[in-house]
Parts: C-alpha cells; sequence; structure tokens
C-alpha cells in the first residue's frame, strides 16, 4: 500500500525500516518533549523484532504502521491502535522535519485512506504542555474531551513525576 501527497510518499512499515525507525526515536529521546511520552527504547536487539512485528501488522485493522518518506527517507511513521472507542493515533517525526507540515500532510493523506476503509473514529493523548503535538491534533481536526494526570519517570526519590494529559477525538463522516 502507497499513498502519495504533494512532498511524501507513505507506506506501510517494512521489517527493514528498523533502524532508521531507531534514529527517530534516539533523537525524540534526546528532546524535552520526550519526558511526556513512555521512553523509547533504541537497541537493537529491541528496536529490531518490534518494527518486525510491526511490519507484520500491515493485513490487519488491530494495529498499522505507517512510514512517512520524503523521497526515499522515512522521516516519521504514524502508528493507529484499536482502543475501545476506535483507533487511537501515535506519530513521531524526527526533529530535522519538524515545523514543515509533514506530520499534517501525512496524517490528512491516512486518514482519507482509513475512511475508505470504514475506520472514522480515532483518539489521542498528549500531553497539554506539548505545544507541537496539542496543535496538530487541533489542526487535524481532534477536540479535547478529556483531561487526566499522567506520569511515565519517576525523580531521585521515586516519586511520580506527574503532567496533565489530554484525550482528544475525532470523528470523521
Amino acid at each position: 500500500m502507497i499513498l502519495k501527497t504533494e512532498r511524501l510518499t507513505i507506506r506501510h512499515i517494512a521489517a527493514d525500516d528498523w533502524k532508521r525507525i531507531q534514529e527517530i526515536w534516539v533523537d525524540f529521546n534526546s528532546s524535552a518533549l520526550s519526558q511526556y511520552d513512555k521512553p523509547h527504547i533504541t537497541d537493537d536487539g529491541d528496536v529490531q523484532p518490534r518494527i518486525a512485528r510491526w511490519a507484520a501488522y500491515c493485513s490487519g485493522r488491530e494495529h498499522i504502521f505507517f512510514a512517512v518518506c520524503l523521497d526515499e527517507t522515512v522521516i516519521g511513521y504514524i502508528a493507529f491502535n484499536i482502543r475501545e472507542n476506535g483507533h487511537e493515533i501515535g506519530y513521531c517525526f524526527h526533529s530535522a522535519y519538524h515545523g514543515k507540515g509533514y506530520a499534517k500532510e501525512s496524517c490528512l493523506a491516512v486518514f482519507d485512506y482509513l475512511c475508505a476503509l470504514g475506520i472514522t473514529k480515532f483518539s489521542a493523548g498528549t500531553a497539554l504542555n506539548n505545544t507541537p503535538s496539542v496543535n496538530l491534533l487541533t489542526a487535524l481536526g481532534f477536540k479535547l474531551v478529556e483531561q487526566e494526570k499522567v506520569s511515565f519517570y519517576r525523580d531521585a526519590d521515586g516519586n511520580d513525576i506527574v503532567f496533565d494529559g489530554g484525550i482528544f477525538e475525532r470523528q470523521i463522516g
């Protein structure tokens, strides 16, 4: 499956994308925004089999993973996992490609594709302090429907580091 936009090629993740996804995660882990997400393990022994599992899901609808490519370079990915109330979207793009509209462009193309398959209800979670992600979700037509306290990390004393998270939803059609 290949989708084309004006600037991008979007395709299902392939097992051999693992090295580039690893680079994206290493880049993300060095970002201040990484405190608002589960840690990405970046050693070869974890990334390679995980991306192979993602690639194996291509024929189903429970878990769907897309590589977003500029020319031949994977610059990010978009993931959809089925939840009780629709498909939850997740995404990550290398910081060298932030602020150029690639995430919005690719997400809109994938939404069109999924809608054609009958998948029309989406949710997303992000930290309310993660302004780029909140802005992207808003630009994609998501609405904030709930707030929650979230923690992925502990401080030096073992206490949870808590932040305000937002649950966003979008219904198409």
